[in-house]
């Protein structure tokens, strides 16, 4: 199944950021989290209209681009601090950008600076001084004028066999126990969900 519900990761997300580290060999992919475009159900046709649906925004560009750990760090923190400041006001939408191949923490109760914790790429620690080559989309006035998104997905459905389950990479969600925006099945006493978080 083919989705795009979750606040931080979808299917349809995840197909997308892993297009992007393929076809752009990249180790690292950020696509804009939203949740729009018609869920597919297993055995249904990915068609380009499918695909525009979910990528048909006004500034498509792909761009490759090498960022630092440092620089991966706060770009995560503040597109998170838009969706947890404490101030409601400050709040800039409900969904955190998605990413393909990078694991983290994220504590949703804590500052600015301090959400984004456990950076991780392939089991390594993600080390502040090293660059890292990340493929993205969907930056705004940023855009590089690489070729859209959905050129590049196609590219890879294309070159592939038929799209197997895709797990979506969530990071790990501390202290959102109390966050109206989530609802836990099951959460410890440290507010860490156990099994899975429900995403609404």
């Amino acid at each position: 199944m083919l989705y795009r519900r979750g606040n931080f990761n979808g299917s349809w997300d995840q197909l997308i950021v892993e297009a992007l580290m393929a076809v752009k060999g990249a180790e690292i992919a950020f696509s804009p989290g939203f949740r729009w475009g018609t869920t597919l159900l297993p055995g249904q046709t990915i068609t380009r209209e499918r695909l525009m649906e979910q990528t048909a925004i006004t500034y498509p560009a792909t761009s490759v681009v090498l960022m630092s750990g440092a620089e991966l760090k706060l770009h995560l923190e503040k597109l998170c601090d838009k969706i947890f400041n404490a101030d409601p006001y400050q709040h800039q939408g409900g969904d955190m950008v998605r990413t393909g191949g990078l694991a983290y923490t994220c504590e949703a109760a804590a500052t600015i600076g301090s959400r984004i914790s456990n950076m991780m790429l392939n089991g390594k620690p993600i080390q502040a001084a090293q660059r890292y080559k990340v493929a993205r989309w969907g930056v705004g006035s940023a855009q590089s004028g690489g070729e859209p998104v959905w050129d590049v997905v196609e590219r890879y459905l294309r070159s592939g066999e038929m799209v197997k389950n895709r797990t979506p990479n969530v990071p790990r969600l501390i202290g959102i126990d109390r966050n109206p925006g989530f609802a836990n099945d099951e959460v410890d006493t440290q507010g860490v969900a156990k099994d899975h978080v429900r995403q609404y």
